[in-house]
């Protein structure tokens, strides 16, 4: 068990590297482009005072930003779509290290105003504010700021890409194609499905469709391997595309970006992304305990103040954190309901 738990790890860590170096090559590829490509975002420039934190919360010397994943059937991005991932990134003002925590979507928090949830709920009831103020006033961080990126644009990206090749096994097949309907449906495309399972060349259609599959043995870990397949494969056609194919991705990615960060501070990100260096990356809760309750799975951190004081050693190098009034309080709440 102990080893499978350490392989699973693993696994979630490559993923985030991965992701991460994507969207680092296209940060720099978006950097030349700039100006004449910024309006292509969803900018959101309200002066947000609505997103909480815990009073006795100070964090000095880091930029910490939300990126959330959304798996938005109507290309929805500003609400009334779950946030499937959920990374905190944490720059190091002076160093330049950049730390990333991937949150488990199905994480057991309390949303403030609406009760305990799945954390990925919080983006779906109230968009950013409320899982920005989720994320604070749970884990005691001060996040204000986060891009939001349609997990759909990555259909197109890999069309532009011209494909990639997959291995599907005879118990993926049938999923696939069921996924590529929905996408079909969803996109209002007539992409066809796989014929015979085996390696095979396969369009953006079917290569996110793979992606989604989380019904075969493995369930969400599983998913979270083809996830990181797709992304391994991405990530080596980017780096062999010339300019003028960089340029089309872009111009595809951007509308599918949400995001309160001035153009400024995009570009100042751009300008410095050589400086950054990614250090080391995590899942969170660090000890989950994934179990059903009323009907519902949910992934129970075990003591989330414990948790929270390991967070925060592992982002800024905290040696001794003590957690909030308000983390304790979901703790000793969310330890009862755990151990019913």
């Amino acid at each position: 068990m102990a080893q499978e738990r350490k392989r699973k790890k693993k696994k979630s860590k490559l993923i985030l590297v991965l992701l991460a170096e994507v969207v680092i090559v296209l940060i720099l590829f978006a950097a030349i482009f700039f100006y004449s490509k910024y309006d292509k975002l969803q900018f959101d420039n309200t002066d947000d005072t609505s997103i909480q934190t815990n009073a006795e919360v100070e964090i000095d010397g880091y930029r910490n930003i939300a990126l959330f994943g959304v798996d938005s059937r109507e290309n929805a991005l500003k609400k009334g779509t779950h946030s499937d991932s959920i990374i905190i990134a944490s720059i190091n003002n002076k160093t330049k290290e950049v730390k990333l925590a991937s949150i488990y979507r199905d994480t057991y928090v309390n949303i403030p105003g609406e009760g305990y949830n799945k954390i990925n709920s919080a983006y779906f009831k109230g968009g950013y504010s409320l899982a920005l103020s989720t994320i604070n006033t749970n884990f005691d961080l001060d996040v204000n700021e986060f891009v939001t990126v349609n997990f759909d644009a990555i259909v197109k990206i890999i069309d532009k890409l011209g494909g990639i090749t997959l291995d599907i096994t005879d118990s993926e097949l049938k999923y696939l194609n069921g996924y590529v309907r929905e996408l079909n449906r969803i996109n209002g495309t007539k992409v066809e499905g796989l014929k015979t399972s085996g390696t095979q060349h396969v369009n953006g259609t079917q290569a996110t469709a793979y992606a989604r599959i989380r019904y075969t043995k493995g369930g969400d870990y599983k998913r979270a391997e083809r996830q990181r397949i797709v992304v391994a494969k991405m990530l080596e056609k980017i780096k062999q595309s010339d300019l003028s194919t960089l340029n089309s991705i872009i111009d595809e990615m951007l509308p599918q970006v949400y995001t309160n960060l001035t153009a400024t501070d995009i570009l100042s990100l751009a300008k410095s992304v050589l400086s950054y260096n990614i250090v080391d990356n995590t899942g969170f809760p660090f000890e989950p305990d994934a179990h059903t309750y009323n009907k519902v799975s949910y992934v129970f951190p075990i003591d989330l103040a414990a948790n929270v004081i390991q967070l925060h050693k592992f982002l800024f190098d905290e040696e001794d954190y003590r957690p909030s009034a308000t983390v304790q309080e979901y703790s000793t709440y969310i330890e009862e309901i755990r151990t019913k």
